[in-house]
């Protein structure tokens, strides 16, 4: 699934990696793929409409579930943004159709009655230190999403809404994480936006707790800034 800016994402993913020289490579798993759990660091599951949803979830399930789960018990980090958050879970409830999910946070997601959660979003995240990064911060996005997640009593979201709807329009949360697993509905895309994050993401993926070379990052500041601005947080 690519609809919503993912391959910004990877290539900011890229450039941050290679400008500090750190060894980068991208492989792509199609539907009908299998995945080495050993062989990545990082996992990302983009966003998709309802028709690719429907096979990438299916795809996901019965070729991808068990190899997702053994990368996550080995630490890699993953991240899921929209519909692939939306399949990180146990299920989406499509009106009259479940699609599965990879169950590998508890939570679940319904399209239900009322308008779709649409608009420029700002989230407090409290994140664990990796590569000089973590703690309290503000992540900066866009969100477009017609179904509600819910998480599980278990289950921690990734941040408190500052502005925006979140994960359901009511709860004041949004995203989810379990560890090193991340699912959020912030795109536009995220990474790009928020390049910090994209740092804490390299680290915690390689396990680097030194803080990573540091980069030139008016442009990624500004950006950052502009999308706060966009979501009238200051």
């Amino acid at each position: 699934m690519n609809i919503y800016a993912d391959r910004g994402n990877l290539l900011l993913l890229q450039h941050r990696c290679t400008w500090r020289g750190l060894g980068f490579e991208l492989a792509a798993a199609s539907l009908g793929d299998g995945l080495d759990p050993e062989a990545h660091d990082l996992f990302y599951i983009g966003g998709g409409q309802d028709r690719d949803q429907a096979l990438c979830a299916r795809d996901l399930v019965e070729t991808k579930r068990d190899a997702l789960h053994a990368a996550a018990a080995r630490g890699a980090a993953i991240l899921a943004v929209c519909g692939g958050y939306q399949l990180l879970g146990h299920s989406y409830v499509l009106g009259f159709e479940e699609l599965p999910g990879v169950g590998l946070v508890d939570l679940r997601t319904v399209r239900e009655e009322g308008p779709r959660l649409i608009g420029n979003v700002a989230i407090e995240v409290e994140l664990p230190p990796a590569g000089g990064r973590g703690g309290r911060a503000v992540l900066a996005g866009f969100e477009n999403h017609g179904g509600r997640t819910y998480l599980g009593a278990g289950a921690q979201p990734l941040g408190r809404v500052l502005a925006g709807h979140g994960n359901t329009g009511a709860s004041g949360y949004e995203g989810v994480r379990a560890g090193k697993v991340v699912g959020t509905y912030l795109h536009g895309p995220l990474l790009p936006k928020n390049a910090w994050f994209a740092d804490w993401l390299i680290a915690a993926a390689l396990g680097l707790q030194d803080a990573l070379a540091p980069l030139d990052d008016r442009l990624e500041d500004a950006a950052h800034e502009a999308a706060r601005r966009a979501a009238g947080i200051q």
